[in-house]
């Protein structure tokens, strides 16, 4: 008698679930090494140095494959946004803000931010570029509220959606992004940008 084959909790043969795991995983290293790749370029070159067949070329994959992941240049160029916020986010994890008031706190998140994407200013204007042009849907403002609101208030789920506390991180956040801008044109240095977000924030933001 023929035995039946082993199958996954979802139905499926173990050898076909093993197998789209396998791939699953190529997909998600091909993925990455391409995003890495365009942030490489960005970091050297701004956004202009992001053309799509050098960022095949250096990921090692065809230019049909490249369109396959990211359909357009934002596309890709908003991946790379997300692969940045990804690296705050871990940062933040592991090394939390925990002095001070709740706007202490929330600044320190956006100082730690600027200072990151300072180390590599020509990236920083790609990013902050494909936020002002793209049309390409990016959930960059949701993520930097949810940063500071984890920071200031606490985890974000446990707030309410009409908290006024949301609003007030959306807010500071869209502020440091305009801050930001002015940072890169010159116009702004580090010391200028904290004194004026620890203004904004001890208006806005609140201790629960």
């Amino acid at each position: 008698m023929t035995a039946e084959p082993t199958v996954t909790g979802d139905g499926r043969p173990a050898g076909q679930a093993a197998g789209q795991g396998v791939r699953s995983r190529s997909q998600h290293q091909r993925r990455k090494r391409i995003v890495q790749a365009a942030a490489a370029l960005a970091s050297r070159g701004g956004i202009e140095a992001m053309q799509m067949r050098t960022v095949s070329e250096r990921a090692g994959v065809a230019l049909g494959t490249l369109y396959r992941y990211f359909p357009s240049k934002m596309d890709l160029v908003v991946a790379v946004v997300s692969e940045e916020i990804d690296l705050l986010e871990g940062s933040i994890e592991r090394r939390p803000p925990r002095s001070g008031a709740a706007p202490e706190r929330a600044v320190e998140v956006l100082m730690r931010a600027t200072r990151g994407l300072m180390r590599e200013p020509e990236l920083a204007e790609a990013m902050i570029r494909s936020l002002l042009l793209s049309d390409v849907k990016t959930d960059f403002g949701e993520r930097m509220s949810g940063l500071l609101l984890r920071a200031a208030s606490g985890p974000p789920e446990a707030i309410p959606a009409g908290d006024p506390r949301r609003l007030a991180a959306r807010a500071l956040s869209g502020i440091w992004t305009m801050e930001m801008i002015e940072m890169l044109r010159g116009n702004a240095t580090a010391e200028e940008i904290q004194s004026r977000l620890e203004i904004t924030a001890t208006r806005l933001l609140i201790d629960p």
